[in-house]
């Protein structure tokens, strides 16, 4: 084009060529546009390739840009001693592409979610990080730049898990707290201890849970299973929400299960009772007490988005996984054998985290929660997990429960 050897340009794109009669121009802020002299209109779209361009970045060094009596714009080269009405930015000019998210499945891995992320301005905790899928969430953030808190019950098995991840890269920043979720002082210390750092919290993940355990009491007086996967987190954000608050944009990420779909938390009378979910020994079903457990984190998961998202904390649920292969069935030795012989039909340990991770940092996620997520898909829960009285009655029972237990069951 002659304007482009005027400008001291080559040409190297024929594709983008324009037709006889037509002319390329730009507007002030760099959109280019299309005149056709023949037919004497413009329009924004190329002639011959539809697309749409902008002018990237500044002009040249010594070009300037100014405008003539009639108000259209020019620029001049100062240290060429030209001017022109083709605006130099043309010769690199980038198409207008609305870059639409990409879009996981359940082969995704958590660490192609974050790749390319820098997430080293964000604190994230994760409740039972030290193994299976929660290891695999911790190392993903930690090798992203985050500073990753792994909040366990076992700390020696803690401290172990930030060794090995700082082993794949020594900058990597994790620390290990001790958390056990069977008791309620321990959660209300471990609380103090995070405050206590004066540290932000921007991804919150409650992942830690039991399955298919033998029936006990907990130091509270409450049904393990019901109280590690659901009460004990419920404490736990009702602890740090404070800190949530002050970090927003916050996330909060609940790992629930499908088998939540199995089973429901009504009495006869149609309401959400203690005696359902921290049975007696006589009741007591190991398997039905971990699926009320995840429909109790759907629920909790919804109730809470929507106490929070005003003040800009957001809260999603997750299914990681069908038969994933990790420590949660130990307990039970048929349970484990099941699970190792299908180990090499299911997911892998990383593609177990890729929900959890594409829930907690997806930019087309922000602000928005009270949803369900399975292979880093929104998908329908059970009609009770979506029930918001049911969610509320919940609520107000397990406010009830922490309230009434400072301390452990020796402070009643």
């Amino acid at each position: 084009m002659a304007a482009l050897k005027y400008a001291g340009m080559d040409d190297t794109d024929s594709e983008d060529e324009l037709p006889p009669g037509w002319e390329e121009r730009s507007t002030k802020d760099g959109w280019v546009y299309y005149a056709n002299h023949e037919e004497m209109k413009t329009q924004w779209d190329h002639p011959k390739t539809g697309k749409k361009r902008r002018c990237a970045g500044d002009l040249p060094y010594g070009w300037e840009q100014e405008m003539d009596d009639k108000g259209q714009i020019f620029y001049v080269d100062h240290i060429n001693k030209r001017k022109t009405y083709f605006d130099p930015r043309q010769a690199f000019t980038v198409e207008d592409v609305l870059v639409k998210p990409k879009r996981y499945d359940g082969n995704t891995a958590a660490l192609e979610i974050l790749q390319g992320r820098d997430l080293s301005d964000r604190v994230v905790l994760i409740t039972g990080g030290n193994s299976g899928i929660g290891f695999e969430t911790a190392k993903s953030f930690a090798l992203h730049g985050a500073h990753v808190i792994l909040a366990c019950r076992n700390l020696s098995k803690a401290i172990k898990a930030v060794s090995l991840i700082q082993q794949e890269w020594h900058k990597a920043r994790l620390e290990a707290m001790m958390l056990d979720l069977a008791s309620l002082r321990s959660v209300r210390e471990f609380a103090d201890s995070f405050k206590t750092k004066k540290l932000p919290l921007h991804i919150l993940i409650c992942n830690a849970a039991v399955c298919t355990q033998p029936w006990r009491l907990t130091e509270d007086g409450l049904e393990s299973t019901f109280q590690v996967c659901h009460l004990g987190h419920f404490l736990l954000v009702q602890c740090l929400q404070e800190v949530l608050r002050r970090s927003a944009p916050a996330r909060v990420v609940v790992v629930s299960s499908e088998s939540h779909r199995f089973t429901d938390l009504l009495d006869q009378c149609g309401k959400v009772d203690l005696a359902v979910l921290s049975p007696p020994q006589k009741d007591y079903w190991s398997m039905l007490a971990y699926n009320r457990a995840k429909l109790c984190n759907l629920l909790f998961s919804n109730e809470l988005h929507r106490r929070l998202s005003l003040h800009g904390v957001t809260c999603n649920a997750v299914h990681p996984g069908n038969m994933m292969y990790t420590a949660i069935h130990r307990s039970w030795w048929l349970m484990t054998l099941f699970f190792t012989l299908a180990r090499p039909f299911t997911k892998s340990m990383q593609q177990g985290a890729a929900t959890t991770v594409y829930c907690a940092v997806a930019p087309e996620l922000e602000g928005l929660g009270g949803m369900y997520f399975n292979n880093c898909f929104r998908c329908l829960p059970s009609s009770q997990a979506e029930d918001q009285v049911t969610a509320a009655s919940l609520w107000e029972l397990s406010e009830r429960l922490v309230s009434e237990r400072p301390t452990g069951l020796q402070a009643l």
